[in-house]
């Protein structure tokens, strides 16, 4: 089995910092045609520069797309660029997500809502859209290839889902809820010969961890203690476990969460946020 993305296409949502953008930089740098999908249109420039395509030193086609993957019409949008660019899509990373800290007795709050809206129905939409695209590239496919995969969707997911606080009561019903969203696509579109995986992390250094950090040594430290393996991981080490979850040596894996904590989810404690 192989671990390579070469010449495959991939979007990547949340592409423009953190996560997201460690992500797209690992397919780029592995051989894939990568479409980067943010809202933040700033930053997605500031990262892949105005015209990526023309970089002489990438070594796949990169092409930026910015739009609020919250609104139907962007989400059609950004599949339309994807084909326009690349023909084709293979692989959707669907590493756009918010954290949010709220008062969970406070009823007039919107933060449940709002990860809903912005973690689940975001990654929901786009992933059964592009789906749809991948199961009529199948259509296309010879008598003789009708084993071919068409197709794997990962989601971004948190032990937040398992192991939570009072002010992550938010993030923590969007977490479980991705979770189900990739059991449930995994079976309704395994017949279809697309595998549906997701990511579930501890404490990662996102950007919103750094800025969580940046100023508490407290902080940082207790995130460490409460991990078994002593560190905060990198977010490369979840672009590894992407590129894994989306190559042909994961072929006979769907709906699983892969965890990667160091270890957290395992104590019996409440832990600090997880990024």
């Amino acid at each position: 089995m192989s671990f390579s993305v070469a010449g495959k296409t991939a979007i990547i949502t949340g592409a423009a910092n953190g996560i997201g953008l460690a992500i797209a930089r690992h397919f780029a740098d592995h051989g894939a045609n990568v479409m980067c999908a943010d809202m933040d249109e700033a930053r997605l420039q500031n990262e892949w520069g105005a015209n990526p395509e023309d970089e002489e030193s990438a070594s796949a086609a990169i092409r930026v797309f910015a739009g609020d993957l919250r609104e139907k019409l962007t989400i059609n949008n950004l599949l339309s660029a994807t084909i326009d660019a690349f023909e084709r899509v293979d692989i959707l990373i669907n590493a756009s997500r918010q954290v949010m800290l709220a008062d969970p007795l406070d009823a007039d709050n919107l933060a449940v809502q709002t990860l809903l809206d912005q973690n689940l129905m975001t990654s929901l939409r786009l992933s059964q859209l592009v789906a749809k695209r991948m199961i009529q590239q199948g259509l296309d496919l010879g008598e003789d290839e009708q084993d071919t995969p068409l197709g794997a969707i990962v989601n971004l997911s948190s032990i937040a889902a398992i192991r939570t606080q009072p002010g992550l009561l938010a993030y923590s019903v969007a977490s479980a809820a991705v979770d189900q969203m990739t059991r449930s696509l995994a079976v309704a579109l395994a017949p279809s010969r697309i595998r549906v995986n997701a990511v579930s992390f501890g404490s990662v250094m996102s950007a919103s961890l750094r800025d969580t950090i940046r100023d508490s040594k407290e902080t940082r430290a207790d995130v460490i203690e409460g991990t078994p393996l002593g560190r905060i991981a990198s977010a490369n080490e979840i672009a590894e476990a992407a590129q894994f979850l989306t190559s042909d040596s994961s072929g006979f894996m769907t709906g699983h969460i892969l965890t990667i904590d160091g270890g957290r989810s395992l104590l019996d404690v409440v832990g600090n946020p997880s990024h």
